[in-house]
C-alpha cells in the first residue's frame, strides 16, 4: 500500500467515524428529546421519530459492519452486508415515509412481505455459492423501489386533498417538503449501487450524502406537526348548535349554521381550526360538513381562508379610511393567518391576483 492509498484510508475511516457518531447522536436526539430545536411549538409524530431513530441506528451499524468487512473481506461477508443494507434501507425508509402520512395509519407488513423473495434469492446465492442469483435479487429490489416511489406519489396527492378538506392551516402539515427526503435517499441508494463497481469517488460521495441525509431527515422530523382531529374548540357551542341536524342534511341548514356560528362569531379567525371542530360547533358531523363543502365546489381550507381574506380586506379598508398606520403582515395576523406566506397564497387563490397587484388596482 503506498502513502497516497494510506492517506485515503485514514480520511475514509475518519469520515465513516463521523457518520457513525452523527447517526447515533441523531438517534438519541429524536428518541429522548422532548422539545424541538428547529421550530418552537411543533410536536412531531412519535411514530416518525421512532422510525427515524431506527434509520439512524441502522446506518451506524451498517458502517460498523463494513469497516469490519474491510479487514475480514470474503464473498460471504460482502453478500451478507449487501443483504442487510438493502433490508434496513427499504424497511426504515418505508417506515419513515409512511409515518409522515397521517390521514390514517399505514402498516409496514406489506413492505416486509415484499422483501421475502429478495431475501430468499440472496440466501440461496450464499448457500449454493452462486453469485448469478444476485442479479435477479438486485432487479427485484430495484422494482420494489420503483413501485414504492409510485405508490408514494399517489398517496401524497391523496394526502394533500385530505389536508385541504380537514385543516384550515397547512403550515408544518404539508408533505411536499418530504419529497426532498425521498429524493436524497434515492440518491444515496444510487451512489450505493455505483460504489462497488466505479471506485472511490462514489464511496466518498455516499458518505457525504449520508451526512446530508442525517441533517435533512432531522429537519423534516422536527418540522412536521403531529395532527390531531380530536381537539375541542375553545368556545362551547350554544344549545341550538348542540341540537343535531336532521338525518337528511339540507345544504341550506348547514349554510345557516355556518353563518351563525362561524362567520358571525368570527370563529374562522381561530388558528388551526379543524373541520371536526367546526362540525362540533354547528351541531353536525364532519362527514356531512365535508359533503356540504364538496357540493359547493370548495375545500374546507378554501372556505376558512376565503373568510380570512375577506376579513383582511375589511381591516385594510378600515385602516386606509382612518389613515391608520399598518403593515400587511400585521393585518394578516389579525385575520387568522399563521404566516405572511400562507396569507399570500390564500389571497391569490381567493382574489385571483397577488396582494400587491390588488392593492395597486384598489388605490
Amino acid at each position: 500500500m503506498d502513502n497516497l492509498t494510506l492517506i485515503h484510508d485514514i480520511f475514509f475511516d475518519l469520515l465513516c467515524g463521523g457518520v457513525i457518531t452523527l447517526d447515533l447522536v441523531a438517534a438519541l436526539y429524536v428518541l429522548l428529546r422532548r422539545g424541538n430545536a428547529f421550530v418552537s411549538g411543533i410536536e412531531p409524530p412519535v411514530r416518525l421519530r421512532r422510525w427515524a431513530a431506527a434509520f439512524f441506528i441502522s446506518v451506524a451499524l451498517g458502517h460498523v459492519y463494513w469497516l469490519y468487512v474491510a479487514f475480514h473481506y470474503s464473498q460471504t461477508t460482502y453478500v451478507i452486508g449487501v443483504l442487510l443494507d438493502v433490508l434496513y434501507l427499504i424497511i426504515t425508509f418505508s417506515g419513515i415515509m409512511l409515518s409522515m402520512l397521517q390521514d390514517r395509519k399505514r402498516p409496514i407488513w406489506p413492505v416486509l412481505l415484499s422483501l421475502v423473495p429478495f431475501s430468499v434469492l440472496v440466501v440461496l446465492s450464499l448457500i449454493l455459492e452462486d453469485t448469478q442469483l444476485l442479479m435477479p435479487a438486485y432487479m427485484y429490489g430495484l422494482c420494489l423501489l420503483v413501485l414504492f416511489s409510485a405508490y408514494m406519489v399517489f398517496a401524497i396527492r391523496s394526502y394533500g386533498r385530505w389536508l385541504r378538506d380537514n385543516f384550515a392551516d397547512l403550515e408544518h402539515k404539508e408533505f411536499w417538503r418530504s419529497l426532498l427526503v425521498l429524493a436524497v435517499l434515492l440518491l444515496a441508494m444510487l451512489l450505493y449501487s455505483k460504489s462497488d463497481e466505479d471506485g472511490i469517488f462514489y464511496i466518498y460521495a455516499l458518505q457525504v450524502v449520508n451526512l446530508l441525509v442525517v441533517g435533512l431527515l432531522l429537519w423534516r422530523v422536527e418540522t412536521l406537526q403531529q395532527l390531531d382531529n380530536s381537539n375541542t374548540v375553545k368556545e362551547k357551542p350554544t344549545q341550538d348548535a348542540e341540537e343535531s341536524l336532521p338525518s337528511q342534511e339540507v345544504p341550506d341548514v348547514i349554510g345557516l349554521q355556518l353563518k351563525k356560528y362561524c362567520e358571525d362569531t368570527l370563529l374562522f379567525l381561530q388558528y388551526d381550526l379543524t373541520l371536526a371542530q367546526l362540525a362540533q360547533v354547528i351541531g353536525t358531523n364532519r362527514s356531512y360538513l365535508s359533503q356540504y363543502f364538496s357540493r359547493q365546489g370548495l375545500t374546507y381550507n378554501a372556505y376558512i381562508n376565503g373568510l380570512r381574506v375577506e376579513h383582511f380586506i375589511r381591516l385594510y379598508q378600515e385602516a386606509v379610511s382612518s389613515h391608520r398606520t399598518f403593515t400587511a403582515n400585521q393585518l394578516s395576523s389579525e385575520s387568522g393567518f399563521s404566516s405572511y406566506s400562507t396569507f399570500s397564497a390564500a389571497f391569490k387563490q381567493k382574489m385571483g391576483k397577488t396582494f400587491t397587484a390588488w392593492m395597486s388596482s384598489a388605490s
